[in-house]
């Protein structure tokens, strides 16, 4: 158990957004105890809660919606949002999409450090899993299953050389999580652009900001972070949809071959469940 954060200060980015193209701002604010991530769009006046319940769209990223509003390509932000253990927060954008940035949440990690952080006075509500819940879908699967402490496994297996049987094993901590995932950047096969770009996706994405593998190798000329930066940035994505549930969990989760749907999904069918969970926390407590 642990006192929920905040950010201290206001601090601001700009970038493009990888999948509309369009040039963004975006301005994250300390929120009071118990408000969750909630995105405000300054050019709608809406705001969108952080929550599963608010996934519209899961297609090459997780996009939240409500009222008519959404926000596309969250789960870097959120993330870095949950490694860092920021439960509050106000994340104001003027586009519809948080910024790619380069690729990875290493520089949202950055800004909310550069904005400070302050421990507030209530505890973090937390669930602690009672029994296994399991979807699959395919050759995919995801699990949580009970654990005395949170933990996540990540098993990948693509057919390319870079990408064959591995697997990551992950216990939070913050400098773990900065040390070890933030910088893991996203990827996409090259084979695949042309289909993205012909669903109007991927407007802004470049060698600058997404690691694109042909049959061999990758493209980019610099290199990668890791040798394991895929299933690394696997394990990030995972963590920033995870963060939905909005609760802090105490159980271990098996992920083989997921992305974004699949994650989702899991926070979903966790809420759903309460009967295979107790819920932990959420009482006020004295800092002094």
């Amino acid at each position: 158990m642990r006192y929920q954060r905040t950010i201290k200060n206001i601090v601001e980015c700009t970038g493009t957004g990888l999948h509309t193209g369009v040039n963004v701002s975006m301005r994250l604010y300390p929120a009071p105890t118990d408000t969750g991530i909630m995105f405000i769009r300054s050019d709608k006046n809406t705001q969108i809660e952080a929550k599963a319940g608010n996934i519209v769209a899961t297609e090459f990223s997780s996009t939240l919606g409500t009222n008519g509003s959404s926000v596309r390509t969250v789960e870097h932000l959120l993330a870095a949002a949950a490694g860092l253990n920021i439960d509050n927060m106000y994340v104001e954008l003027n586009s519809s999409e948080v910024p790619i940035m380069d690729g990875s949440a290493y520089p949202f990690v950055e800004l909310i450090l550069k904005g400070g952080i302050v421990q507030q006075e209530r505890i973090r509500p937390h669930i602690r899993i009672l029994d296994s819940i399991e979807i699959n879908e395919g050759n995919s699967y995801i699990k949580i299953e009970p654990s005395p402490f949170p933990a996540i496994t990540y098993i990948m297996d693509f057919d390319h050389p870079l990408l064959q049987r591995q697997e990551f094993l992950y216990h939070h901590s913050i400098d773990g999580f900065i040390k070890d995932l933030a910088p893991a950047r996203t990827f996409v096969f090259q084979k695949d652009v042309l289909t993205i770009k012909e669903r109007g996706l991927g407007k802004g994405g470049s060698l600058e900001n997404v690691i694109i593998l042909d049959e061999h190798g990758i493209l980019n000329k610099e290199g990668l972070r890791f040798k394991d930066e895929f299933i690394r940035h696997k394990v990030l994505d995972l963590i920033g949809d995870l963060s939905l549930l909005a609760m802090s969990f105490i159980g271990h989760v098996t992920a083989c071959r997921t992305g974004h749907t699949l994650n989702t999904r899991l926070a979903a069918v966790i809420l759903a469940n309460s009967e295979k969970w107790v819920e932990a926390g959420h009482s006020e407590v004295d800092v002094n």
